[in-house]
């Protein structure tokens, strides 16, 4: 189906949506919107909470401290929750499966819209292959007997076969997994509050003494600074690819906001409030706390304070729920970005080929072919090569999130200039400060991620490891333009029609008491 006829054709299925005809022509949207609100808001809160919050703290405190730590983590926190509402403005009024990738083409330039989707759609096939790889850390806990590999494979088959059955699969490993990381979290941070009281081994009230360490609050000076912020922008990423369900969820308009605002509340429990209880009990100088290893997760730390002798052990099973979870989600999202990569002309029509149940299953099997071949790629000898390829798409979250500060300011103009503003479902309240601050943050964040290649002094090879991915970037930008031709799109221009969703989208919710229920259990995720 070529795309002048993908416009004038609304996906009939069950299930797909309720967005009629009359409303505007249809590019993306052919998918089904099979992702119920309980799924959608629980792949929200805990969907990309990995090991970058379990094992990435315990290294974070120990290079910058509790106090570098918990500022560290608030500030990144306050520019991904910014970077999130601008993000759930556009994707409530439009809500596809490019996301992000499809903003920046249809608001900044085709240019640069194919240059973030193919940036991000590989960098979701190396980190797929990079949770395979991580279960080999994960399964050493507790043997070295059992092959690793080849439970990577098995992970790697049962995670194909819940993307391609159909989405409501993928949702629903992915629901059970992320309620486990959140039912984890909320246990670790009333238990450390209770430890911190008192009750812990010592039976001593611990307070903020390991605050007032010789060295502390702040250990490493700027430099440790520095390397928390980097860890932080590291553990925070993916949390905008929440907006790649929304070409497969239920009532969009309704649900995009709910999800947005539910980032807030995230941000603040689980990653500013650990912190804060991981500075406050785990003293920075605890022995080998930056091995980024499940003996020493503050996590368990914090379990065996409390008197557990299991705590390792099951701080090690969330754990590799938690990668399996991270590879489900990144192979959804890089699937989904191949199907738009098709659809809008800048990868082969064969990729947004469906199935029955309106999945891309050829996607889905490339993506997943790709993330074999560079999981196998990582224990044949090629390390360095697995080291490159990780730095490759080292800047991939942050390019993504200044490319959303960037198409909301866009968007915004384009709305004004066609006199439709009044028809989005959702508002960014921080408009227009909210999307600047985000693009300058979030550079920052780019230009200071590389800062161990100049500490203590320069290296060439991890300077261009880190920074490799901005060219390559650049140069896909400019190769599309020329080729193409493309334009910068101006505001007047823009298409603000094709896959829209408007307040008069929102459907209709219950009333009385069966509506109020109901609303409860989704906002409880139930």
């Amino acid at each position: 189906m070529d795309v002048d006829t993908e416009k004038n054709a609304r996906p009939s299925a069950s299930g797909s949506a309720h967005h009629s005809i009359e409303h505007g022509p249809v590019a993306e949207d052919r998918l089904r919107r099979a992702l119920s609100p309980r799924q959608v808001q629980m792949i929200a809160i805990g969907g990309t909470i990995g090991t970058g919050l379990f094992l990435g703290t315990g290294k974070a405190l120990a290079t910058g401290g509790p106090a570098s730590l918990l500022i560290c983590y608030a500030i990144v926190g306050a520019i991904v929750f910014v970077t999130m509402l601008c993000l759930g403005e556009i994707a409530a009024f439009v809500p596809v499966a490019g996301s992000f990738c499809t903003f920046s083409a249809r608001y900044v330039d085709d240019a640069w819209g194919f240059a973030l989707t193919w940036n991000y759609w590989f960098n979701d096939a190396v980190s797929t292959a990079a949770d395979l790889v991580a279960l080999q850390l994960v399964l050493q806990y507790w043997t070295d007997t059992f092959p690793w590999y080849a439970l990577g494979l098995i992970i790697w088959f049962l995670l194909v076969l819940a993307n391609i059955i159909n989405v409501r699969a993928y949702g629903e490993v992915e629901y059970w997994l992320c309620l486990l990381k959140v039912v984890t979290i909320v246990i670790f941070i009333i238990l450390s509050i209770v430890v911190n009281a008192g009750a812990n081994t010592m039976h001593e009230y611990i307070g903020a003494r390991n605050w007032y360490l010789p060295g502390a609050p702040f250990v490493g000076g700027i430099g440790g600074f520095a390397s928390v912020f980097v860890t932080a922008s590291f553990a925070y990423g993916g949390t905008e690819s929440i907006a790649i369900t929304a070409g497969e969820t239920k009532d969009p308009a309704r649900q995009l906001p709910r999800v947005v605002k539910n980032v807030f509340w995230r941000i603040m429990f689980f990653y500013i409030l650990s912190s804060l209880m991981i500075g406050l009990n785990v003293p920075y100088n605890y022995p080998n706390l930056n091995s980024k290893n499940t003996r020493t997760s503050p996590f368990t730390i914090a379990f065996s304070l409390a008197g557990s002798k299991v705590a390792g052990s099951f701080v090690n099973a969330v754990i590799l729920t938690s990668v399996i979870s991270a590879g489900n989600h990144a192979l959804f999202a890089g699937s989904r970005l191949l199907y738009t990569l098709s659809v809008n002309g800048h990868a082969p029509k064969v990729f947004s080929h469906l199935t029955r149940f309106q999945v891309p299953w050829v996607s889905v099997l490339f993506t997943s072919f790709i993330s074999g071949l560079l999981f196998g790629a990582s224990f044949i000898g090629a390390g360095q090569l697995w080291t490159w390829l990780q730095n490759l798409v080292g800047v991939s979250n942050q390019l993504s999130w200044i490319s959303i500060g960037i198409a909301s300011l866009r968007f915004r103009a384009g709305l004004k200039a066609q006199g439709k503003e009044h028809l989005l479902p959702f508002r960014n309240w921080t408009y227009p400060a909210g999307p600047i601050i985000a693009i300058v943050l979030n550079s920052f964040i780019v230009l200071i991620q590389g800062w161990s290649c100049f500490s203590p002094k320069f290296s060439a090879v991890d300077f261009v490891s880190y920074y490799i991915e901005l060219p390559v970037f650049a140069l896909m930008f400019v190769v599309w333009k020329l080729i193409k031709r493309t334009k910068f799109k101006r505001a007047s221009e823009m298409d603000l029609v094709t896959d829209v969703y408007t307040k008069d989208d929102i459907e209709p919710e219950e009333d009385g008491w069966v509506g109020r229920a109901k609303r409860l259990g989704g906002w409880l995720c139930f």
